[in-house]
């Protein structure tokens, strides 16, 4: 796959930070030395998750939105290789397969005006393309009995991550989002904002459930679709913790009871978090510890089948916080799928 870049040996010994009477995450995980066929080279790994990361942020771009989310592939990989390894982190079971690179993409982007509808179709015939990339790799990787963890780049990619799931598994899958927004708009060109509405309305995706839809940024419009479609159900934030109608745990549980029929994938998208650097950032947001509640939650099930988390966008120096806490997340889905 020409887009694929393996993490090596050497990345890896480059980005370790040792210390006397530790091991670190990174000094016990698996690694490819080369690559053939994605399924065949993994298949027979004694491996639970494989880790491969999108840095891009070409589908925000299309989608109107603040870029940045190129950045998080390596400010987590930094990050996640410098934990600890021990009996809760389980690395060995864990293979980083490395990252699918844009990066000539991006210098085009650069080119481009977002206030030029043509400069933004452009965009959304490259996300088109990012779709099929990651569409083959989730698909690999499912096919060979392996759970994707796939740190974004945009929430595009929610639709490569559904399509190749689905593919593997023959039939449609379910999805929980945790997110602002529904990115459920209408079919206009692929961009991040419209990842589940294409799904669905290609077959691959079956029951969505959104969880903590921010009331401000949703418009009416979007409120009649979830309203007309029954394979659809969502809360609000402001339902959940400002007017406290709704019951956190409770709601996990509505929401467990429709996705869990099926197999299910688990969308994080780092707008939903409180003060963290993001794409669409907000002030008003779930806590760092309720995301976490919610991952352990969710990943618990047999049928949570991947994990993705999305959107985070580092700058003025924060890449270590921001990849502390996509490690912290990638980390409770691991824990919560060995229990």
């Amino acid at each position: 796959m020409s887009k694929l870049i393996l993490l090596d040996n050497s990345k890896v010994k480059t980005l370790l930070k040792t210390r006397a009477a530790e091991t670190k995450f990174g000094e016990h995980l698996c690694l490819l030395s080369k690559l053939t066929n994605i399924y065949d080279d993994i298949k027979d790994l004694d491996v639970d998750f494989v880790i491969f990361g999108i840095p891009e942020d070409i589908g925000v771009f299309a989608n109107h939105g603040n870029t940045g989310t190129s950045n998080s592939w390596n400010a987590t990989i930094k990050a996640l290789l410098n934990i600890q390894s021990n009996r809760y982190t389980r690395p060995k079971k864990v293979l980083i397969l490395g990252h699918l690179d844009y990066s000539a993409s991006l210098k085009k982007l650069k080119e481009l005006d977002q206030s030029s509808k043509k400069d933004v179709n452009k965009a959304r015939k490259i996300v088109a393309k990012i779709d099929k990339d990651v569409t083959h790799i989730v698909h690999q990787i499912v096919k060979a009995g392996k759970i994707p963890i796939i740190i974004g780049g945009g929430h595009n990619n929610a639709y490569g991550n559904i399509k190749g799931t689905a593919l593997a598994k023959g039939k449609a899958i379910n999805v929980i989002n945790l997110d602002a927004h529904t990115d459920f708009r209408k079919e206009e060109g692929r961009h991040s904002g419209n990842g589940f509405s294409y799904a669905y309305t290609e077959g691959f995706l079956n029951k969505y459930f959104i969880f903590g839809l921010h009331e401000n940024y949703t418009s009416e419009n979007i409120f009649e679709t979830l309203d007309k479609v029954k394979h659809i159900k969502y809360n609000s934030f402001e339902a959940l913790n400002v007017r406290k109608e709704l019951k956190f745990k409770l709601e996990l549980q509505r929401a467990l009871e429709h996705i869990n029929t099926q197999s299910y994938g688990i969308e994080i998208d780092c707008d939903a978090i409180e003060n963290i650097s993001s794409s669409a950032m907000t002030p008003s947001g779930f806590s760092v510890n309720k995301v976490r509640e919610f991952i352990h939650f969710f990943a618990k099930q047999p049928n949570a089948c991947y994990l993705h988390i999305c959107e985070a966008a580092p700058h003025n120096g924060n890449d270590a916080s921001i990849g502390k806490l996509i490690s912290f997340l990638i980390t409770d889905f691991i824990r919560a799928k060995s229990m």
